[in-house]
């Protein structure tokens, strides 16, 4: 599906969900990584993810479109557009739209590389995400030498 098809499909979907013309710009943005798509206040446009149509198919695409034409609606009528307002989420309900967009990342999870210290004194255990040069620091609670335990990377 191109930018063209998809005006259309946005276009038709306004006029028959919400019974009002999408006069404005839609377009496919590959950049988006973490959202379905976005309503730019500035230009009125409508950017979708195109990785909604290719993960999820062509419903949740229609709800991330019906999504984006309740900000566009209300925000073209002085009304409260943002996720937080009352106008909004009544619209989505009336609508049936979704409030949240199906997870586009295979996992948008933590680093798997741990680092474990212990300090030599203490015993204290401190686990970090990035490697630390241990020559530079101290333990924070006796200010005693510390060494590193282990590194899942092994």
């Amino acid at each position: 599906m191109g930018d063209d098809e998809l005006q259309q499909l946005i276009e038709k979907t306004s006029l028959h969900v919400f019974r009002k013309p999408f006069i404005h710009v839609a377009r496919f943005n590959g950049r988006l990584r973490t959202t379905g798509g976005r309503y730019m206040l500035n230009d009125h446009s409508i950017e979708i993810n195109p990785l909604v149509l290719k993960m999820h198919g062509m419903e949740e695409l229609i709800g991330v479109i019906q999504h984006e034409l309740c900000h566009y609606h209300l925000h073209r009528e002085g009304r409260g557009y943002q996720h937080r307002d009352a106008d909004f989420r009544k619209l989505l309900k009336e609508t049936s739209s979704p409030r949240y967009c199906k997870p586009l990342s295979v996992g948008n999870k933590k680093r798997d590389n741990v680092h474990l210290y212990k300090c030599k004194e203490c015993n204290l255990l401190y686990t970090r995400q990035r490697k630390m040069d241990v020559r530079k620091y101290r333990c924070g609670k006796c200010k005693g030498v510390i060494m590193e335990v282990r590194n899942s990377e092994d």
